[in-house]
């Protein structure tokens, strides 16, 4: 029997079988829902295949994963990379966005969301923030903003280390949810911002001090810039927020000062109208009300799962 015979038998072994976490079906689902529209209705944008072609890896990522974490049970590192796919998801896919927006959206909304901005609040709440902060101020928050991902590596960290299995699922649907819909709202309402839109109605470029020019800078050389509504940093904030709270309350506390400069930033650093970040308010509810009910149902199969004892099929005889 050949090499490949045996690793498929193994596969297919009753204790080895491959094991998909709510997350995987997500990001499989979604990745390859945007692979199949750049190489069928929106193959025509500029780059479309490229990203079709790095969307297709992202999507087989779970796949491949599973299926060796399955043949090799041992190997932790296979297990770690299979249950973090989200991380490389979240990071490269957002850079896989542009040829989906020339494709169905390429107007941005910028003037929308200012407009709207204006009308529920009376004024530009950026202009107002980033004319305000001290340029020592301004440091703070923007390495107050660079903890977009960092916080949620660390809550993600402390369950699974602890193997809080449940919670530490209902974590990463939470989050895999909510960047799938969030990077679709950036398709359909692509904007950049009002550092760009806005320029002219600030008083000077974005005060600081050593630190705030550098960092400021990275802002501008991402592939994909159309990336302003709803407020994605804000969100993921608030959902690390919410769950640090509910299932680890030292990350909670230590997170909570840094997590609302995090926030104050997305207006400071001008990256997000404040209209941004009230749209993102419900769609953190929607992701929370989604991840919890998975998670309940979930439970529940656990628990009818350990109770049955003896096979449905079983005979007893004396």
């Amino acid at each position: 029997m050949s090499p490949w015979s045996t690793e498929s038998l193994r596969l297919l072994d009753s204790g080895r079988k491959v094991r998909f976490r709510e997350v995987d079906l997500v990001l499989i689902t979604a990745c390859s829902l945007a692979a199949l529209t750049l190489v069928g209705p929106a193959r025509w944008a500029p780059r479309a295949l490229p990203c079709a072609a790095g969307f297709t890896v992202l999507a087989l990522g779970p796949l491949m994963l599973r299926m060796l974490q399955a043949t090799w049970p041992r190997k932790r590192l296979l297990r770690w990379v299979a249950d973090f796919w989200l991380l490389p998801v979240a990071l490269v896919g957002h850079e896989f966005l542009n040829p989906l927006v020339d494709a169905f959206n390429p107007v941005l909304r910028d003037g929308r969301l200012a407009e709207m901005e204006h009308r529920l609040f009376g004024f530009q709440v950026s202009v107002l923030v980033s004319n305000s902060v001290p340029p020592w101020l301004m440091d703070v928050l923007m390495v107050c903003y660079y903890g977009h991902f960092i916080w949620a590596l660390v809550l993600g960290v402390v369950l699974y280390l602890h193997k809080r299995v449940a919670e530490f699922d209902e974590f990463l649907l939470a989050l895999g949810l909510f960047f799938t819909l969030g990077y679709a709202a950036y398709i359909f309402v692509p904007a950049i911002g009002p550092r760009l839109f806005l320029l002219g109605a600030f008083s000077g470029p974005l005060g600081g001090g050593v630190i705030t020019p550098y960092l400021d800078s990275l802002m501008r050389t991402p592939g994909f810039i159309r990336d302003c509504f709803p407020s994605g940093h804000t969100g993921a904030t608030l959902l690390v927020l919410f769950y640090a709270f509910r299932f680890s309350r030292r990350v909670f506390w230590t997170m909570l000062l840094p997590g609302l400069g995090l926030i104050v930033a997305t207006l400071a650093g001008r990256f997000h109208y404040a209209t941004d970040l009230v749209a993102v308010l419900p769609l953190v509810v929607l992701v929370v009300g989604l991840a919890m009910s998975f998670s309940r149902v979930g439970s529940r199969r656990r628990t009818y799962a350990s109770e049955r004892s003896v096979p449905m099929d079983a005979i007893v005889r004396p």
